[in-house]
C-alpha cells in the first residue's frame, strides 16, 4: 500500500479528487479505499497542510462524479458486465453482494453504501443496471457521498487535532481502518466458504 501521507503531500487535493473518483468511476476502490485516504487527509488538514473546506468540497464532488459514472456504466454495460467472468479486478461476488444490499435497502442503499468498502464501489452500477430513476439516484447518492466525505474526513481531523504528531503514525492508523473495514467482509466470506465445504462433505 502506498503511503497516503506522502501521496497527499505530493499530490494534494488533486490526488484526493482522482482517487475518490476512481473508486467508483473506474471500479478500483478495493485497491485504495477512499476511507483511508480521507482519514489521512483529515489528519493532515488538522495540521494545516491541507485546506479543510476545500478538501470536504472536492471529496464530496469527486465521489458524486464517480458514482454517476458508475451508474452510467451499469445502465449502459450492466448486462454484459454482470456476465463477465471473474478476473484480477472483477469478481462476480462483488456485484452479487452489492445487488443484495441494494435490494434490501432500496434508495437507502445510496445513503448507506458509501460507508462499506467494495459495496460503495459497485452499488451505483447495480442502481444503473436496475434502471433506478436517475434523479432519485442523484439525489440520494449526493446526500450519501456528502455525508461520507464529511464524517470520515472530520474523524481524521479530530484525531489529528487531539493526538500530537499523529502524522508519524498514519500508516498504523490506516492499517487499523482497513482491518475494521474489511474484517466483517472477510469473516462472512470465510464463514460462507466453510459452510460450503461442510455441505459438500455431507
Amino acid at each position: 500500500m502506498l503511503n497516503p501521507s506522502e501521496l497527499l503531500q505530493s499530490g494534494g487535493l488533486l490526488i484526493v479528487a482522482v482517487i475518490i473518483f476512481a473508486e467508483s468511476g473506474m471500479l478500483v476502490g478495493f485497491f485504495f479505499p477512499g476511507d483511508t485516504l480521507l482519514l489521512s487527509a483529515g489528519i493532515l488538514a488538522a495540521q494545516g497542510k491541507i485546506n479543510l473546506a476545500a478538501l470536504l468540497i472536492i471529496a464530496a464532488l469527486a465521489a458524486i462524479a464517480g458514482d454517476n459514472v458508475g451508474y452510467q456504466i451499469g445502465r449502459s454495460l450492466g448486462p454484459r458486465l454482470f456476465r463477465k467472468k471473474d478476473g484480477l479486478l472483477f469478481k462476480q461476488e462483488y456485484v452479487t453482494r452489492s445487488e443484495k444490499f441494494f435490494e434490501k435497502y432500496g434508495s437507502k442503499a445510496m445513503l448507506l453504501a458509501h460507508f462499506l468498502p467494495i459495496v460503495r464501489t459497485f452499488t451505483p452500477i447495480v442502481a444503473g443496471v436496475g434502471k433506478m430513476h436517475r434523479a432519485k439516484f442523484a439525489f440520494f447518492d449526493a446526500i450519501g457521498d456528502t455525508a461520507w466525505a464529511i464524517i470520515v474526513t472530520m474523524l481524521g481531523y479530530w484525531f489529528g487535532s487531539k493526538i500530537p504528531n499523529i502524522d508519524n503514525y498514519i500508516l498504523p492508523v490506516v492499517a487499523l481502518v482497513v482491518i475494521l473495514s474489511f474484517g466483517p467482509m472477510v469473516y462472512h466470506l470465510t464463514r460462507a466458504l466453510l459452510e460450503k465445504r461442510k455441505r459438500k462433505s455431507v
